[in-house]
C-alpha cells in the first residue's frame, strides 16, 4: 500500500498507540474525582499539559485540550465573537480557509456579525496590504491558517501578526493543523492569540487536539458544565487521548528538522515528474509552500475517476479537503487562486509523511502516467 493522503489523516505511530493503551489501563480514573485514582489521573493530565506547553513554548495554563481541529477552530472563532461582540462585530479571514473556519464564519454572519473574506493571489497568499486596508476599529478577530490544507501555501503569519497587534481590540487566530511538525511556527514571536492543532494529522489519534489560548484572552464557552479546561471546555477529560496527543506532538517536534529536509526533496522529485505528464497542471506554488503537499489537476479527467483508478494499484491520494471532498465539484481554494474552472474541478492532492519513500513516489508517478494515458484513450 502506498498511502499519500496524510493531510486527511495519518497512520498512528505505534508509540502513540502504546501510550494511549497504558494510560487507559493505568489511569482510567476521572481527573475531577477527589479519591486516589482520580488524583492519579489528574496528575498525569497536569504533566501532559505542562509537556504540551513546553513543546509550544507557552504557559501550561494556555493549553486547552480539544477533540481536534474542527472543535478548536469553532471554539476559537465563536468563543471570541460571542465574548467580545460588545467591542465590535467585524471578523477577517481569508477566502482559502478550511471549512471549519469558513462555515463557522458564515454561521456568525447569520447572527449579525460582519465577515471580510480576504482575496488571495495566484499562489493562495494573503497580501498584507489588503489586510491593512480591511482592518477596522471594530475588528475583533483575524483568523488565517498557517498551511493551506489543499495546496500547501504557507501564509505570512508573522507579518499578519504584526498588523493585528496594532489594533488593541483584535485577536489573532491561526489554524496550525497542517503546519505543526512540518513548518515551524513561533506562537509568541508571531503574536498569535489562539492556535489550533489536531492529533490525527501528526500520527496521533482522532478525537485529540489542542487550542492554545493566551492567558489574557477570554472566550465564551461552547460547552458549559463541570468547568474543566479553564471553564472554557467542560466535560470529563480524555486523559489517555491527551497523553497520546502529547506523545505525538513530541515525536513530530523531534522529527521536524529532518522531516522537512526529506519531504522537500521528495516534493521536488514529484513536481519535476508531474511537469512532464500530459494534461497535468501543478497548483501548489514552488515557493511559500509546505514540503508535504502537492496539488495538481489533470485537465479533462474527473478526479474521483483518477483516484479510483490509482486505488486499483493500492495507491491512495485525495481531492480537495477530506472535510469538503463530497461537496460541490469545484475547489473553492483553486477558484480563489484564480484558476480556470476546468482546473478547479479536476484538482488532486498528494500529501506525504515521514514514512513516504522516493520509491513510492516513483511508483506513483509511473502508475499515474499509465492511468492518464488509459483514461485519455477511453475518452477518445
Amino acid at each position: 500500500m502506498i498511502y499519500l493522503d496524510n493531510s486527511a489523516t495519518t497512520k498512528p505511530n505505534p508509540q502513540v498507540l502504546d501510550s494511549f493503551t497504558k494510560a487507559s489501563i493505568g489511569y482510567f480514573g476521572n481527573a475531577s474525582s477527589i479519591h486516589g485514582i482520580g488524583m492519579d489521573a489528574e496528575r498525569l493530565l497536569r504533566k501532559s499539559r505542562e509537556q504540551a506547553a513546553s513543546l509550544l513554548e507557552v504557559n501550561s495554563n494556555e493549553i486547552i485540550f480539544t477533540s481536534g481541529g474542527t472543535e478548536g477552530n469553532n471554539l476559537a472563532i465563536k468563543g471570541i465573537a460571542l465574548e467580545h461582540q460588545n467591542r465590535g462585530k467585524h471578523i477577517i479571514t481569508s477566502a482559502v480557509e478550511h471549512p471549519s473556519v469558513m462555515e463557522t464564519c458564515q454561521g456568525l454572519e447569520a447572527l449579525g456579525f460582519e465577515v471580510t473574506y480576504l482575496d488571495v493571489n495566484e499562489s493562495g497568499l494573503v497580501e498584507i496590504d489588503n489586510l491593512k486596508k480591511e482592518m477596522r476599529e471594530d475588528t475583533i478577530l483575524v483568523s488565517v491558517m498557517h498551511v493551506n490544507n489543499e495546496i500547501g501555501t504557507v501564509q505570512p503569519i508573522k507579518e499578519i501578526g504584526e498588523v493585528v497587534r496594532n489594533y488593541p481590540k483584535a485577536f489573532f487566530h491561526v489554524d496550525h493543523v497542517q503546519g505543526y511538525g512540518k513548518v515551524p511556527l513561533n506562537i509568541q514571536e508571531c503574536h498569535v492569540d489562539l492556535c489550533t492543532i489536531s492529533g490525527h494529522k501528526i500520527h496521533g489519534l482522532k478525537g485529540t487536539g489542542v487550542l492554545c489560548v493566551k492567558q489574557n484572552v477570554k472566550l465564551f464557552s461552547l460547552a458549559h458544565g463541570g468547568g474543566q479546561e479553564r471553564r472554557i471546555r467542560s466535560g470529563t477529560e480524555n486523559v489517555a487521548g491527551i497523553v497520546s496527543l502529547v506523545k505525538a506532538m513530541r515525536l513530530a517536534k523531534e522529527k521536524q528538522s529532518g522531516l522537512h529536509k526529506k519531504l522537500t526533496s521528495l516534493k521536488l522529485v514529484l513536481m519535476e515528474r508531474l511537469q512532464t505528464l500530459d494534461r497535468v497542471v501543478i497548483n501548489t506554488p514552488k515557493i511559500d509552500s509546505a514540503p508535504h503537499i502537492v496539488n495538481f489537476s489533470v485537465r479533462g479527467l474527473k478526479p474521483e475517476v483518477v483516484i479510483h483508478a490509482l486505488e486499483d494499484f493500492d495507491i491512495f491520494i485525495s481531492t480537495k479537503s477530506a472535510c469538503s471532498s463530497k461537496s460541490a465539484d469545484e475547489s473553492a481554494v483553486l477558484i480563489a487562486c484564480g484558476k480556470d474552472r476546468d482546473i478547479a474541478i479536476s484538482g488532486l492532492r498528494v500529501s506525504m509523511s515521514y514514512e513516504t519513500t522516493e520509491e513510492e513516489i516513483d511508483y506513483f508517478c509511473q502508475k499515474l502516467t499509465e492511468v492518464i494515458k488509459k483514461l485519455s484513450e477511453v475518452m477518445g
